[in-house]
């Protein structure tokens, strides 16, 4: 009778396989899970807390897990920084203070966002909103001192911030008017509306002491239709004196944009 012999190579191959894989099983298990964020400094703010003016957010110091997102709500306090409301689609990194800030102070709350969870961080308050500073006298002219065949000029037209970027955005618009010779005009009439109409539309306004109007824009729902990156939105812009024809006399109209940035 033949004995059949057994190589044990096979099995030893095999055994130092499966302690391979556990020794890589064990080592994944032993992976530390993600940390959740951990705020160590808090939000700042930074920009002078006046009307009209723009307040940029940080996002303060985090540690945790990578990546960490970061997302904005603006919160809107009493006198004392206490009190304090989520301000209605504010949620933008920048802020355009507004006649409703006037005599309260703004705090912003960042959310910190990873794999492991989210954390929240309130900043300082700033200092007491004030309202916008009264326009310098300048040189300006009255607007009662401009007859044909000089007319009124729309000489510029700025937007803070210079983009839209949501469709909740409360967006600045500063007018200025001039001569044909270039001379800032007080009480000049300006209108404002988005083409098509997209924004709400402030009331006519006059240009103050150094010829100058800053209106407040508000995106509505329908912006949602043309909210592309990309894209421009466009407004249409007259200056007229009062008691003239809108379409004659001194008045002139001019077309700018601002882009879309979602």
């Amino acid at each position: 009778m033949k004995h059949v012999r057994i190589s044990r190579r096979p099995l030893v191959a095999a055994s130092m396989s499966l302690a391979a894989l556990a020794l890589v099983v064990g080592l994944a298990s032993a992976a530390p899970a993600p940390k959740p964020p951990e705020n160590k400094t808090p939000p700042a703010i930074s920009g002078t807390a006046q009307q009209g003016q723009t307040l940029t957010a940080s996002t303060g110091n985090w540690s945790g897990s990578t990546p960490i997102t970061y997302a904005y709500q603006w919160v809107r306090c009493d006198a004392q920084g206490a009190s304090c409301a989520a301000i209605e689609g504010a949620t933008a990194r920048t802020r355009v203070v507004d006649g409703l800030d006037v005599g309260r102070r703004l705090r912003v709350r960042v959310a910190a966002t990873n794999s492991a969870g989210t954390a929240l961080a309130l900043s300082a308050a700033t200092a007491v909103v004030t309202a916008a500073a009264a326009p310098p006298p300048g040189n300006a002219v009255p607007v009662e001192s401009v007859n044909l065949p000089e007319r009124l000029l729309i000489s510029q037209v700025a937007f803070s911030p210079k983009q839209i970027t949501s469709l909740r955005q409360r967006t600045s618009v500063t007018v200025r008017v001039t001569t044909t010779r270039g001379t800032p005009v007080r009480g000049a009439l300006v209108f404002l509306r988005s083409t098509p109409l997209v924004t709400n539309t402030p009331p006519e306004q006059p240009t103050g002491g150094n010829g100058t109007v800053t209106f407040t824009i508000v995106p509505e729902a329908d912006l949602r239709l043309f909210f592309r990156r990309g894209y421009n939105l466009q407004f249409f812009v007259r200056t007229r004196k009062a008691g003239d024809n809108p379409l004659a006399g001194i008045s002139t109209r001019r077309l700018v944009q601002i882009p879309l940035a979602p």
